[in-house]
């Protein structure tokens, strides 16, 4: 079995404080794929880099507490590709691959539009040349894990207010036929939405008012898999015990070895 998990830590400094690196060991995974480091690398310390004996990959922003991405993989890697070598995402850091055999395994973060005009727009750009590494991905003949949080919720069925939030960024019409056309058009397969065809699978939540407590939640975080993985999904949970982060994380189990 390979477990896999996408954790949005929403500050990996603030996750630590609560007890993310305690709950990490207990989970067995092969992969962990973090989003939103909001840390430099200088700012990491020796259990962020390695806990529990894992590798420790990171693509951390210029910027200092804002986003970054990174990959924790308890078998050393044959690869690590930092960035899609796009200068004005990489800056953000936003995109860290893995390779082991045949299998990637990705963490990606898509930009928030949710902060106004300019950042969707900034937003749409991303999705418009992250389309682009997608297909080549799916070309390529290789089986890819792409987890993190996509900032999208693609159906009603993902964000318990669907009617309140057509018009908000996270739920428009053009990001959700986009998400839509990379499952459609692509080929690429929704690991939770596979296993689990009605079940809501809520994996964020706002920090206004009573979300959390009420389970008013949006499922924007994923497994995006290589339609070679769907028949090798054994089952996947969100992990709610402990409040990490705004965000839950997502583990997913494959019938896969590497």
């Amino acid at each position: 079995m390979l477990r896999i998990i996408s954790a949005n830590l929403n500050g990996i400094r603030s996750a630590a404080n609560k007890g993310f690196f305690e709950w990490l060991p207990s989970q067995n995974a092969d992969v962990i794929g973090l989003q939103e480091l909001k840390a430099q690398d200088g700012d990491l310390t020796e259990t962020m880099r390695a806990p529990d004996g894992m590798h420790g990959y990171f693509h951390c922003a210029e910027k200092k507490g804002y986003s970054g991405v990174g990959l924790y993989c308890r078998k050393k890697p044959d690869n690590v590709v930092i960035g899609l070598g796009i200068e004005d995402i990489d800056a953000e850091g936003r995109y860290i691959q893995a390779d082991f055999g045949n299998l990637s395994v990705v963490s990606v973060y898509l930009p928030s539009g949710s902060s106004g005009e300019e950042r969707q727009t900034v937003k749409f750009a991303f999705m418009e040349r992250f389309w682009h590494h997608l297909a080549a991905l799916a070309k390529n003949g290789r089986d890819v894990v792409l987890v993190g949080d996509w900032n999208i919720a693609h159906r009603e069925l993902d964000l318990k207010n669907w009617k309140g939030n057509l018009k908000n960024s996270g739920f428009l019409p053009e990001e959700r036929a986009w998400i839509g056309k990379l499952f459609e058009e692509q080929g690429w397969v929704d690991a939770w939405r596979t296993l689990y065809p009605e079940a809501p699978g809520y994996t964020w939540w706002s920090n206004r008012g009573q979300a959390y407590a009420k389970d008013v939640g949006w499922r924007i975080d994923y497994h995006i898999v290589s339609p070679s993985l769907s028949g090798k999904l054994q089952s996947a949970s969100i992990f709610k015990d402990i409040k990490f982060s705004d965000h839950a994380p997502l583990l997913v189990d494959y019938d896969y070895t590497i």
